[in-house]
């Protein structure tokens, strides 16, 4: 019997690190075709099926697109933050899920990231920013709410805050803060905590980014970890009562 030490290496996965590596490194540059398929497989030595699977690795990383025609093949696709963001917020969310990391190195984090923001949110915010927020502020005021949407305005509004900052380097980092790390912690304390003292928060950091306060966003930004942090230690504490 083979073990898992048997196992042949994925050729396909290899083919595909080698062209990324190459399109990471520059040899390879935006737009630039790839070759044919069989010029691929004849260089690596594969069948033209392994070629394909490489190629579709490649596709789902965005790293290269496909198009037919007697000019089509595969090309070199110019990434933007924009499409990037998805796979970082995937990503993210299935390293949190799945790896165990404690609610409190995923508070710290997310908090230390936002907080980062602060400084040039508190310059660069538009009108539209403020709107937004003010927005989900009076949304999340609203005692219908439910509470999926309660939690996806609280990640709507945060979203805002970040974006104020105008940096697509900062709001492609914070994606997997904002939108995998801030999903997953409101689980765990959307039933123990009070939309009154969130809302409350909100405005606070609101009215600071209107005023170009950094520092009282800063401010309200700990407050509002220190508070996430009581709730989820008081959620795991009642849990762990609860479990013969």
């Amino acid at each position: 019997m083979k073990n898992a030490t048997d196992k042949k290496p994925d050729l396909s996965a290899q083919i595909a690190q080698a062209i990324r590596d190459a399109i990471v490194e520059g040899r390879m540059i935006v737009d630039e075709r790839l070759p044919s398929e069989a010029e691929l497989a004849e260089q690596f030595d594969v069948s033209r099926p392994t070629v394909r699977e490489a190629l579709k690795r490649l596709a789902a990383q965005s790293l290269i697109r496909t198009q037919r025609g007697a000019f089509g093949g595969a090309f070199v696709n110019r990434l933007s933050y924009e499409e990037a963001y998805g796979q970082q917020i995937t990503t993210s969310t299935l390293l949190l899920s799945m790896n165990a990391v404690s609610f409190e190195t995923a508070c710290e984090a997310r908090y230390a990231l936002e907080r980062a923001c602060a400084p040039l949110a508190a310059t660069r915010r538009t009108p539209d920013h403020l709107a937004t927020m003010r927005a989900e502020i009076h949304r999340q005021s609203q005692p219908g709410l439910s509470d999926e949407s309660f939690c996806a305005s609280d990640v709507a509004f945060h979203r805002a805050l970040v974006d104020a900052a105008d940096n697509p380097v900062l709001s492609y980092q914070l994606a997997g803060a904002v939108e995998a790390m801030q999903p997953l912690m409101n689980m765990i304390t959307f039933t123990a905590r009070s939309r009154g003292e969130i809302v409350g928060i909100h405005t606070r950091i609101a009215d600071a980014l209107e005023a170009h306060q950094a520092a009282r966003v800063d401010e309200a930004l700990r407050a509002l970890e220190a508070y996430t942090l009581i709730l989820g230690q008081n959620v795991m504490a009642e849990r762990a009562r609860k479990t013969p």
